[in-house]
Formats: C-alpha cells, sequence, structure tokens
C-alpha cells in the first residue's frame, strides 16, 4: 500500500493545506466537493492539487506530513516549484 503526503493550494495559491492519506483519490473528491462543509479545505476552497510524494511506510508518511506542516511558506514554496513550478493541478 502507498501512502501518499500532499499539498493543495487555493486558486490564489495564498492558502496552502498539507496532508496524507492512503487513498488519494478518494481523499481529493472529498476535499473538491468539500464533503466536511466545516473542513479548513472548504472554507477556503483549498482543491488545488500542487505537490505529492508517496512512500509505502505510512509512518514516514505521517512524519514528513509533520516535517512540512512545520516549516515556513518560504521553504514550502521552494518545495512544491521543485516539483510543479508553474502551480498546475496535479490531480486533473
Amino acid at each position: 500500500m502507498y501512502y501518499d503526503v500532499y499539498i493543495l493550494a487555493n486558486a490564489t495559491h495564498v492558502t496552502l493545506y498539507t496532508g496524507v492519506t492512503g487513498d488519494l483519490e478518494r481523499r481529493l473528491w472529498e476535499h473538491k466537493t468539500h464533503a466536511d462543509p466545516g473542513s479548513f479545505t472548504a472554507k477556503y476552497n483549498v482543491t488545488k492539487l500542487v505537490y505529492v510524494e508517496s512512500t509505502t511506510d505510512v509512518n514516514s508518511a505521517i512524519a514528513r506530513e509533520k516535517q512540512i506542516k512545520s516549516w515556513n511558506r518560504k521553504r514550502k514554496n521552494k518545495l512544491i516549484q521543485t516539483m510543479n513550478p508553474f502551480w498546475k493541478d496535479l490531480s486533473l
């Protein structure tokens, strides 16, 4: 099984959300459809997949999510731009 650490952005790239999941397709559907209307991603319309990395180790995925969440915005932007320099929606 694969575990994905991912970063979502809103349309203007002002707001970011970092998460981890064992089912990226389902999780993206939840974010994009605002399955939980009270969630952070629904409130700020954060639905654009701009970064993703995968691992087979759930503990590594959780640790990586926590690591990325602890970073400042400049460092997160740099990480995103290494994989996705134009901030395209990778889920399309």
